[in-house]
């Protein structure tokens, strides 16, 4: 039975550095470059007729469609697939953006080839990426929110069991269906749901559905 390795697509307008990137990924050895996109509106025409990638390394700062616009999208339409921003600037409001936008990882410009491997590796394996620089601006810019801000902060600190249970918050199952739905214990769920209820300060299921669409975390039709 063939292995189909993990797949990559490359978005960024700068052609010698993306056909760089490519080739450098392809020397991994885990990865399959699907295909390489000059921008967010080139990316979403050529997701429509080729293989749905496990990984977007995406790049923030392009003429038409930029990064960020192309991340709300793609955590809108595909939300199963795993944006890596990529950018030449690590400020904290970038990153911030783009965490809030869906990126589950961000990674600039200038990195070495280790530290990219490691970064795909670890958003393939864990779902997320964040490396000791962007930690230390993340935890700068939370630590500063005032009290409008502290729903991002939550959200930083949702992981990707929590958020899944949030969505089906925002269903019509029973937390015993919800339970079944996640191979979980009824007690495992009511242990996230008292959990969510001191993180997120709501005291019901209603409270927890009305959070997840204000925030995102779900999408109303």
């Amino acid at each position: 039975m063939t292995t189909v390795n993990p797949g990559v697509v490359l978005v960024d307008d700068h052609v010698l550095l993306r056909n760089g990137l490519a080739s450098l990924i392809r020397s991994f050895g885990r990865f399959d470059v699907l295909f390489e996109a000059s921008d967010g509106k080139d990316l979403i025409r050529r997701l429509k007729i080729s293989r749905r990638p496990d990984i977007i390394l995406l790049d923030i700062g392009m003429p038409e469609m930029d990064g960020y616009e192309t991340a709300c999208y793609l955590r809108r339409h595909y939300p199963e697939i795993r944006v890596l921003a990529l950018s030449m600037s690590d400020t904290d409001s970038s990153i911030v953006r783009m965490i809030k936008n869906g990126a589950k990882g961000y990674i600039v410009k200038d990195i070495d080839a280790s530290a990219l491997e490691e970064a795909l590796d670890a958003v393939f394996d864990k779902g997320y990426y964040y490396s000791e620089n962007v930690t230390e601006k993340l935890i700068d810019t939370i630590s500063h929110l005032d009290e409008p801000g502290r729903r991002f902060r939550d959200l930083l600190l949702l992981n990707e069991r929590e958020l899944e249970f949030m969505k089906l918050v925002c269903t019509e199952w029973t937390y015993k269906e919800i339970a079944d739905r996640m191979y979980l214990s009824p007690r495992t769920i009511d242990g996230y749901r008292d959990a969510l209820f001191e993180k997120l300060n709501v005291r019901t299921r209603v409270g927890l559905a009305m959070y997840a669409v204000k925030n995102g975390i779900v999408q109303l039709e």
